[in-house]
């Protein structure tokens, strides 16, 4: 197994660095060439989801990334990736990949001072350690997509089929779980 870890900006290497740990070889997506390149899931990192999706568009990755996505190819999301997964984002117009059922929030926990820490269950894995850093929040889900975690009553994870999305930032921790899930979910 490989995964693809889009690389245009936000905290792709601490994704890295996890899969590694769990044994894991990955895949740096930069260029439209680069997904020539095979592999067996793609997460998409915390940073800012403008710039990622003017980036990919630039780049002329959004197209054949959201076809892949689209067709099945398995995909992690986190934070901004929440974001560029969403089907709607409540208080911002742009669509980006719009593949995932459910509404989310832009930094909904405010600016880089309202980031915290918390530890909280997540469906299938147990209690795991959560950093919010500019974090949005899942509103609701809908159709295919089920929750996996709330904070303070707020959505912080959620699936829909082979998509995964976190508000929070699990490469940020020694926590290994939430990207084992990932894993196990296209192992399924």
């Amino acid at each position: 197994m490989r995964i693809a870890v889009l690389a245009l900006q936000g905290a792709f290497i601490e994704h890295e660095q996890m899969l590694s740990k769990l044994g894991v070889p990955s895949v740096e997506i930069r260029q439209k060439r680069d997904l020539n390149q095979s592999f067996d899931g793609l997460i998409i990192p915390g940073g800012e989801s403008t710039v990622q999706g003017k980036l990919m568009r630039e780049l002329e990755l959004y197209d054949p990334l959201k076809k892949m996505i689209q067709a099945g190819l398995p995909v992690f999301g986190t934070c901004a990736g929440l974001l560029l997964l969403a089907k709607k984002i409540q208080n911002d117009d742009r669509i980006h990949f719009s593949t995932m059922d459910i509404v989310a929030v832009r930094n909904a926990y405010g600016r880089q001072l309202g980031s915290f820490y918390t530890e909280e269950f997540f469906k299938g894995i147990g209690k795991i350690p959560m950093t919010f850093i500019r974090a949005p929040y899942i509103e609701d889900v809908f159709g295919e997509a089920q929750p996996l975690a709330t904070v303070n009553n707020h959505i912080v994870a959620a699936r829909h089929n082979k998509q995964l999305a976190t508000a929070f930032h699990p490469e940020l921790n020694n926590d290994l779980s939430v990207h084992q899930y990932f894993l196990d979910m296209i192992k399924s």
